[in-house]
């Protein structure tokens, strides 16, 4: 049976689809392969003309989920400024919907198991979203990275902490204590340039 031309690519996509949401929402480990390719249409065994393990499944979805999200802050930047972004991403919207969020937030301790192919593709996907806080940030201090990358382990930090605690209003206090932190540094930052 011959089917048209893409059809692997958008079957592989839609894999990738749903095992990234499959992984925010219930770990790396808790999700197996019978339950995405289920969710799919597909059976266990087409599952292995697109990827050659769930090592390699985790990859290609962990670098789909921190490309995603990288572009919707860089749209919410765009739109809004830094502070736009960390309304945004400190949001009870966020912090309620992990499936759709950030992958860093959802999947950091087990991205910390993963083997060192996923790591490295992790740490590019994560240096490049910093580059992209250190262009928007106002001024220039002496190093505009660290203050990215200090501004990003606030914000996963704080989604983190906000998903793991018992009861909405202790959550909704992490998230304004976070989001008062990133704004400390950036006004810090800013600041520190006049």
């Amino acid at each position: 049976m011959r089917y048209e031309k893409g059809r692997k690519d958008e079957t592989r996509r839609r894999i990738v689809e749903v095992a990234a949401d499959r992984f925010r929402n219930d770990g790396i480990a808790a999700s197996g392969l019978a339950g995405i390719m289920s969710e799919v249409g597909l059976t266990n065994g087409a599952f292995y003309p697109h990827f050659q393990s769930k090592a390699e499944l985790v990859r290609e979805s962990v670098a789909a989920g921190m490309d995603s999200q990288s572009k919707l802050m860089r749209e919410i930047i765009a739109a809004g400024g830094i502070e736009a972004a960390i309304s945004e991403y400190l949001s009870p919207a966020h912090r309620d919907n992990p499936g759709a969020g950030c992958t860093l937030a959802a999947l950091l301790p087990e991205l910390a198991r993963q083997p060192l192919e996923t790591r490295k593709i992790f740490a590019e996907r994560f240096m490049s979203t910093v580059r992209d806080f250190v262009s928007d940030l106002p001024g220039q201090t002496e190093d505009q990275e660290a203050v990215a990358m200090g501004l990003y382990a606030i914000l996963i930090g704080t989604l983190q902490l906000a998903r793991a605690v018992e009861g909405i209003d202790l959550s909704d206090r992490i998230l304004a204590a976070g989001a008062a932190a990133a704004r400390t540094i950036v006004q810090t930052a800013s600041a520190e340039d006049a």
